[in-house]
């Protein structure tokens, strides 16, 4: 009987994984500092900012955390070579839509959000987010994930 021999990962599953791993982690670092409220952190944030962020209902940060953890896992899952992937970077792509759109349309945000870097990162998050899970898709087609 004939065993297949596991295929080795291409680089670029490597690469993806791993700088997906520090976006996310950066990601889940910026919700466990802003929802542990640390000072040192928070202080780097306009006082507009930090208001408008407090106001925010409760039930969004659950989608926020959706969004973060749900990337980190599946940038791990993506590494670890798991099928499992696209359903993390799925439930992480719903948080970002979630949290993002009700931000967006759903409030009145600080004009300081509305200009230059704040106003790009929702999309160039969700443009990530995105290709993450488009990329996991792509690597179980090609057989890369189990």
């Amino acid at each position: 009987m004939a065993t297949s021999a596991p295929t080795r990962a291409p680089a670029h599953l490597w690469a993806v994984g791993l700088l997906a791993v520090l976006w996310n982690g950066f990601a889940c670092y910026d919700y466990l500092m802003t929802n542990l409220r640390s000072e040192a952190y928070l202080a780097n944030f306009p006082a507009d900012q930090l208001t408008y962020m407090d106001s925010l209902p409760s039930w969004l940060t659950a989608f926020w955390a959706l969004g973060v953890w749900g990337g980190l896992a599946g940038s791990l899952l993506l590494l670890a070579r798991s099928r499992h992937a696209i359903a993390a970077f799925a439930l992480s792509v719903v948080g970002v839509v979630i949290t993002f759109g009700y931000m967006m349309f759903g409030t009145d945000m600080p004009a300081s959000m509305k200009t230059g870097v704040s106003a790009a990162m929702p999309w160039v998050i969700f443009i990530i987010a995105l290709f993450l899970l488009w990329y996991a898709r792509g690597a179980q087609k090609q057989g890369l994930l189990r």
